[in-house]
């Protein structure tokens, strides 16, 4: 170290009584070369370790990370830099953050904090992959990194984006995984619970879903799509099952219908990519600020669960009736004007009128806009929507009544299935063999969704 430096700071090993790191700055010498010095043995001896800086990035800051051994953060005049191998090679960390003094670095748990100079303070949430990296990695065409441990929280669906503050981090599980290349074909996220059952499917192919007008600002829309790039990429799981089956076209005061809030517990995630597949164990915790009420959530979770499925039932019901009733409008499109057909036609005409009775019981067909309950009266989808997201508000046993407000809507559904279930049993096979004696194409209920396999 030449004469006059100034030692900026001294960093001792989180790992090693030993061992310690000092960043020397020498910038008001006229020196702009990054000196940082390592010492294993008590300062009897130190070693220059700044491979990899580049001239004019002298160093303000280094800071060993607490939970892997050789570790290092270097904060400079021109941004972060990062070495996996004690000091051995050092390379950018730079991200979005803007080139900027860096005057001094702190590992907070599984987040690096970032002083500059003039631009505030920042943080790179999440760095679990960082410690599991090493020289190998970059050989490897596909990693999946273990996640951090996730707490389940109740995050917000609306958030103030407008005002002058900082991103929060993404909300629920971060999954981080690399490729190599760009993978060419599909790839998918499973999350199993302990017992093997599938939680939640997640890919990279983006499917074409019906969305509400944007009518609320600051609603924080769910990213049900999982990038796939080369490099590095990361995807927040909202610790939510799969949602029930959606109806399109339907409208909601809120985000709409969503699976259940996984329990606190051991989950696999399951990344598949170019024919092959990685798996790493996500642990979900409590919230701790809950710790106790593990059967009150257990209890919560079972009637999510029941909400969830009935919620689906309810959807597949109005979408096979809708499905139908289409199927019947373009009978008449085509063959409207022949004699022939007007028998099979006006019997179609009938069940569509009984089918649609029915139709009007599960859903508001008249509701255009997510506002549109102030002029029309909701009815069993818009009523089990307010019913599950009331429930999920947060980690407490449900109450008496509401238990007993799901028993009400449950029987209520249970009438307006049963009514469907009648249709399709009675009038449908009398319409198919009146449209079966007019050589007419079959009307045909649409079957349900075929759900992931574990």
């Amino acid at each position: 170290m030449p004469e006059w430096s100034t030692v900026s700071i001294i960093d001792p090993s989180p790992h090693d009584a030993n061992a310690a790191c000092v960043a020397v700055d020498r910038h008001r010498l006229d020196d702009f070369k990054p000196y940082i010095f390592r010492t294993t043995d008590l300062g009897k001896s130190w070693h220059p370790i700044a491979t990899g800086i580049p001239d004019g990035a002298y160093v303000h800051s280094v800071r060993e990370d607490p939970k892997r051994k050789g570790l290092l953060y270097a904060g400079t005049e021109l941004g972060v830099y990062v070495s996996l191998d004690d000091g051995g090679h050092w390379q950018p960390l730079q991200l979005n953050l803007p080139q900027s003094p860096i005057h001094d670095l702190v590992v907070k748990d599984d987040d690096l904090v970032a002083a500059t100079h003039g631009r505030s303070f920042w943080v790179l949430d999440n760095v679990t992959p960082l410690r599991q990296i090493n020289v190998q990695s970059a050989a490897t065409d596909m990693t999946l990194f273990e996640p951090q441990t996730a707490f389940r929280l109740h995050y917000p669906e609306e958030v103030d984006k407008r005002q002058p503050a900082g991103e929060n981090p993404p909300p629920g599980a971060i999954i981080d995984y690399y490729f190599k290349t760009t993978p060419k074909d599909e790839v998918t996220i499973d999350i199993y619970d302990a017992q093997g059952k599938l939680v939640r499917h997640l890919s990279s192919k983006e499917t074409k879903e019906f969305e509400q007008p944007p009518e609320w600002p600051d609603r924080v829309k769910e990213e049900k799509t999982i990038p796939a790039n080369e490099g590095m990429n990361r995807y927040a799981w909202n610790l939510r099952y799969n949602d029930p089956i959606q109806t399109p076209g339907a409208f909601y005061g809120g985000s709409g219908p969503h699976g259940p809030l996984a329990l606190p517990g051991d989950y696999q995630v399951k990344l598949t990519a170019n024919g092959k597949t990685q798996t790493a164990t996500l642990h979900l915790a409590i919230d701790p600020r809950t710790k106790g009420q593990e059967d009150a959530v257990q209890k919560q979770f079972v009637l999510s669960q029941q909400v969830t499925d009935r919620i689906s039932q309810l959807h597949q019901a109005i979408n096979e009736i809708r499905d139908l009733k289409s199927q019947i409008k373009a009978l008449h499109a085509k063959f409207d004007k022949e004699e022939r057909v007007k028998p099979a036609l006006a019997a179609a005409d009938e069940m569509e009128r009984r089918m649609s009775e029915v139709e009007q019981q599960l859903i508001q067909v008249n509701l255009k806009g997510s506002e549109g309950s102030l002029a029309f009266p909701v009815v069993l989808n818009e009523q089990f929507d307010t019913f599950s997201h009331s429930i999920d508000g947060g980690d407490r046993e449900p109450t008496k009544p509401q238990m007993d407000v799901f028993g009400l809507l449950s029987g209520r559904l249970d009438t307006q299935l049963q009514k469907w279930a009648q249709i399709q049993k009675e009038d449908l096979p009398k319409v198919t063999a009146l449209i079966k004696q007019a050589d007419l194409p079959p009307l045909l209920v649409k079957p349900k969704p075929e759900e992931n396999k574990t």
